[in-house]
């Protein structure tokens, strides 16, 4: 096979192109450096440990003779051996941690401060001894010459305080604490002895704190140092809340007062905000006479462009103008109301005053986060002429951490709004179609909240307008945060977009959304995005009220996925059943998912099986005896076949594992031994159901209204055709009334003339009265003889009470009053006429029943007639069949007469 052998030439310099060899060299100078820093035997040996050491004796020997890396090492991984062994690791291993931080380096000093810290955070020591010890550590590298080892060792001391008892902290900590916090220590000791103070007055009561630590607090509030005013300023809320309100009031409120005057304007900045915390803690005068004028006088000072304190006002404006709403007067809300609204475009390109832009930017983020507490101080009833204005602009900011800050304050805005929350229809779209994504991130962080409120809350009429556009918004926000890279943002917003189910009717979710998620289920390449995009798509199936809608979800799911032509998709068929267990109830489960998941038994890709192989377990816990005993023959069926045919040998090893979780599973346990997941499934099963009977109510209501519908469209045909059939029956007695009625009417007319001709007597005219005949002859719901006796009576009082000065009137008005009598007339002669022909046709319609009676009648005659000459040739054929019988006896009794005669006679 080999004509020769390879011969192995000896290493000589390396040959080729000059680029390669100079590249060669290169790559071995670097390497150099490599091999020159490698350990050498000796050192080798040094970090040598013996293997048969346990974890304190190893931590004790590198202590003692180890390298500065391995001492660090041993310190950092304290907390644990204290976890395992902590009566050895303080007895063993602490002191030697002294011995090694006396005059160690930072790094270790901070891993050792890091450690004990830990060690007292996580609650791991159990006695006041073990705390004592560290103490004793803690207070010995506390005023280290570097400041980041220090303040590292202090934050290591104020978690102690917690874990001290008081006595132990009275004599360790305060007494050295006197002596620390005069001028000549540093300023640093002084710094730590505020905090102290701050940490210590929550460990001991009132009288304690009011006579022991609050003349400390008041010198070092009196400090020269500017810091170290700041430092205690801060610190004596929590001595405020220590000693109570009155003396608060008594103590602690004058010096602060004092401080909100100081030189400094960090200062007086520490001491306003001090004073705003402690504002619960005043009553209404202290309110009124203390804080009211020095909130006005920052609103003021803040005009000077003093930015520290304008970014300390936008902070604390929301929490003032709440606590002090009771003690302002309407001048006062009007001014705070105008101030925030200066500070909403503090440093926009329109305001005069320009300030740094980051110290702005704060300022108006700022404003974004007091904007529901400036609702709720302006009353949502004026948002629309007060603040909506600043609310619009924020939402339209340059800086996109301003419109995060509003975008994530949204919602409470949104539920303080209530009824009016169509104000800020525009504001929405405009933070839903936001170019940053950072701007969407915050608004989905509690989207369903607010789309909740904006689709149930609003005016029906208004919503009609604009949830086209909301939706439209909705869409393209999916669509940017698709097509980044952002795929946490685009799983969080297919979350929140599945409240849309309870929100949106059934056919315009189905429309609009329902084909959305599914191809981004079907074409999106991350998994959590899929597995997000598969629940929301469930979700919609499952409140989709429409069958048919839901049926063609359905068929999606099974052609496009479960029946796909790529594996992927049959993968995410798995997903959604998956899900789909936690979303449907058994029954809905077994009865759509359950079997297209078995049938992937058969798929030719591993993958597909290994996965169903997984899921298994699941599927046969939504089975129970004996009404899925079919389903539960078929599951078993799969795994048979599992382990008969399958190759694949990760499948065959977990398909093993999944049999010995089946056979753990019990499918015949009773109802009250169950978990409470199925009585969660029967809440799920009951909600399917209401919303099977919603779907069937509201089927039969629109069937309602079409047949109702039909019906009135029935009736109305019917009756115009009975109307044509009645005019049509009566001609012939119309015509005879008609002329009896003429002649009627023609004596009437003559009568009344002759009246009106007549002379009458002299009375005095009353104007009025025309008009009272005119309304009683028009008058309606009386007979004929009473509607012609009252025109008769106003006739002749009419003529009664006419003067012989007015005869023309008079007449013209009779002849009116008379044309009125002929169309009353006219009018109930149609009406005559109209019962006329209606009784002619129900007695037309009676007599045609009466026929068809007396046709039935003849019918049920004529068919018992027919019914008795039936019986009548039947009998006659049964009389003939009788006669030609005894016929037919007769002559054979004569054959046999005859024969016996002839018998007789040959005989003789």
């Amino acid at each position: 096979m080999f004509p020769g052998r390879m011969t192995l030439s000896p290493p000589g310099p390396p040959s080729g192109p000059p680029e390669e060899l100079q590249e060669l060299q290169e790559l071995a100078f670097i390497e150099r450096p490599i091999r020159r820093s490698l350990k050498t035997a000796e050192e080798i040996d040094q970090l040598t440990v013996d293997e048969d050491l346990n974890d304190v004796e190893r931590a004790v020997y590198l202590l003692s003779v180890g390298q500065e890396v391995q001492r660090a090492s041993v310190i950092s991984n304290l907390p644990s051996l204290v976890r395992q062994n902590p009566a050895e690791t303080f007895r063993r291993v602490v002191p030697k941690v002294r011995e090694v931080l006396n005059g160690a380096g930072a790094e270790i000093q901070l891993a050792a401060a890091t450690s004990f810290l830990t060690i007292l955070q996580d609650d791991i020591i159990l006695i006041h001894t073990h705390t004592y010890s560290i103490l004793k550590t803690v207070l010995l590298h506390l005023n280290h010459r570097d400041t980041v080892v220090s303040s590292a060792w202090l934050e290591t001391l104020l978690s102690a305080i917690n874990a001290l008892p008081k006595e132990t902290i009275k004599q360790e900590v305060l007494n050295p604490l006197l002596y620390q916090s005069q001028l000549s220590h540093s300023l640093q000791a002084r710094l730590a002895a505020c905090r102290i103070l701050g940490k210590a007055s929550c460990k001991f009561d009132s009288l304690i704190v009011k006579k022991e630590l609050l003349p400390l607090a008041r010198s070092l509030s009196r400090d020269t140092e500017s810091e170290v005013r700041v430092c205690m300023c801060r610190q004596l809320e929590s001595m405020a809340r220590a000693i109570g309100v009155e003396d608060t009031r008594t103590e602690l409120l004058p010096e602060l007062l004092e401080l909100a005057g100081d030189e400094e304007s960090s200062v007086r900045l520490a001491a306003f905000d001090s004073i705003i915390s402690l504002m619960e803690m005043m009553d209404g005068d202290d309110r009124l006479h203390l804080l009211v004028p020095l909130v006005m006088s920052a609103c003021d000072a803040s005009s000077q462009v003093d930015e520290g304190v304008m970014v300390s006002l936008s902070f604390q404006f929301g929490k003032l103008c709440s606590g002090l709403a009771g003690s302002l007067s309407e001048e006062q809300k009007t001014f705070l109301l105008q101030k925030f609204q200066v500070l909403c475009i503090t440093g926009l390109p329109t305001e005069e005053n320009q300030m740094d832009v980051g110290e702005s930017t704060l300022i108006r983020c700022n404003c974004c986060y007091n904007l529901p507490a400036m609702v709720a101080f302006v009353d949502p009833a004026h948002f629309l002429c007060d603040i909506h204005p600043s609310f619009s602009g924020l939402c339209s900011d340059p800086e996109v951490s301003v419109r995060r800050s509003v975008a994530a304050s949204f919602h409470q805005v949104v539920k303080l709004l209530e009824s009016n929350v169509h104000v800020v229809h525009k504001e929405l779209l405009l933070l839903l179609q936001d170019s940053a994504l950072e701007v969407l991130d915050a608004l989905m962080n509690h989207l369903d909240e607010t789309l909740e409120l904006v689709l149930s809350r609003g005016d029906n009429l208004i919503l009609d307008n604009k949830l086209p556009e909301l939706l439209s918004a909705l869409l393209s926000a999916e669509q940017k945060v698709g097509s980044s890279l952002r795929w946490r943002l685009h799983e969080k917003l297919l979350h929140r977009y599945s409240c849309l189910s309870r929100l949106l009717p059934g056919e315009l979710l189905h429309q609009t959304f329902s084909a959305r998620i599914f191809i981004i289920l079907t074409t999106n390449k991350v998994l959590p995005v899929q597995k997000e995009a598969a629940r929301t798509f469930c979700t919609f199936l499952r409140y989709n009220r429409k069958q048919e809608q839901r049926q063609e979800m359905m068929e999606r799911l099974i052609q496009d996925l479960a029946q796909g032509r790529s594996y992927w998709n049959r993968l995410r068929f798995l997903d959604v059943c998956e899900i789909a267990t936690e979303i449907f109830s058994r029954k809905y489960f077994n009865k759509h998912f359950l079997i297209p998941a078995l049938e992937l038994v058969h798929d030719p890709v591993a993958n597909v099986r290994y996965k169903l192989c997984q899921l298994l377990p699941r599927l046969r816990s939504s089975l129970r005896l004996p009404a899925d005993k079919l389903l539960l023959q078929k599951l078993d069926f799969c795994v048979q076949k599992f382990l008969c045919r399958e190759k694949d040998k990760d499948v065959v090893a977990m398909i093993r594992k999944t049999v010995l979780e089946l056979d753990k599973l019990d499918l015949s346990e009773p109802f009250h031994k169950r978990h409470d997941w199925d009585l969660l499934d029967q809440k799920k099963e009951k909600e399917e159901m209401l919303l099977l009977e919603m779907e069937q109510l509201e089927r039969q209501q629109s069937d309602g209204k079409l047949n109702s519908d039909k019906h009135m469209e029935r009736k109305r045909r019917d009756s115009k055709t009975s109307l044509s059939s009645a005019k049509s029956m009566s001609v012939s007695s119309s015509t005879g009334s008609s002329s009896s009625g003429k002649e009627t009417r023609k004596a009437k007319l003559s009568r009344s003339r002759s009246l009106s001709s007549q002379p009458t007597s002299s009375k005095p005219v009353n104007s009025d009265r025309p008009l009272k005949v005119k309304d009683l002859s028009g008058s309606s719901g009386l007979g004929k003889s009473t509607r012609d006796d009252s025109v008769t009576t106003a006739h002749f009082t009419l003529t009664t009470q006419s003067t012989s000065s007015m005869p023309v009137l008079i007449r013209s008005k009779t002849t009116s009053l008379l044309d009125q009598a002929s169309l009353l007339e006219q009018r109930e002669h149609r009406k005559s006429t109209l019962d006329h022909r209606t009784g002619n046709r129900d007695q037309r319609n009676h007599m045609m029943e009466h026929r068809t009676s007396s046709l039935e009648e003849r019918e049920h005659r004529t068919s018992t007639l027919d019914h008795r000459d039936h019986r009548t040739s039947t009998l006659g054929q049964r009389s003939k069949t009788m006669e030609r019988g005894s016929g037919m006896k007769d002559s054979q009794s004569r054959k046999l007469s005859m024969n016996r005669k002839s018998n007789s006679l040959q005989s003789e």
